[in-house]
């Protein structure tokens, strides 16, 4: 069994639905959802001009290995609504795959750590939550370091009104 670090996210439809049946799906295909950030509302990345998004760091224990993973949270993100439209642009369903373990992987399809990881403070301020002292195995640095040199600005805040 692996850990996994995933990030959730939605800025379309009813958010909290469906990061609540993001969570639901993970857990019942191969996922055992074993900590959770709370939800933190934030601000587009990449195309700014688009509703906040919901996010939310989760951290899971698989035996699925990484393209299979992979092929698993892309069928979620399906079944709770995404539709594949423009890259960066507003979806119902996002989930991505931050860390597998302490694994490097390059592949066409997956790259672990993620490639934008470090450059996001949406990702980095939820994942910090639950794991500040997780090790980025490429820059040997930890996740609260890396959350406290990012030079993102966006505004990440914890949306305290919202509970899953």
């Amino acid at each position: 069994m692996t850990v996994v670090y995933l990030l959730l996210g939605s800025n379309e439809s009813n958010r909290q639905h469906n990061i609540k049946q993001a969570l639901r799906l993970i857990a019942l295909k191969g996922c055992e959802i074993v900590n959770q950030s709370g939800l933190y509302e934030t601000e587009a990345w990449g195309l700014k001009e688009q509703q906040p998004f919901l996010n939310q760091a989760i951290a899971v224990r698989t035996a699925l290995p990484p393209l299979q993973l992979l092929g698993t949270l892309k069928s979620i993100e399906k079944e709770v609504g995404r539709v594949e439209t423009i890259k960066w642009g507003p979806r119902v369903s996002d989930i991505d795959i931050l860390f597998y373990g302490s694994s490097v992987i390059n592949e066409p399809a997956l790259t672990v750590p993620h490639p934008f990881l470090h450059q996001r403070r949406f990702t980095l301020a939820p994942l910090s939550e639950i794991a500040p002292q997780l090790l980025h195995p490429v820059f040997n640095k930890t996740v609260a370091l890396l959350l406290q040199e990012c030079e993102d600005t966006s505004e990440v805040k914890p949306a305290l009104n919202l509970e899953l």
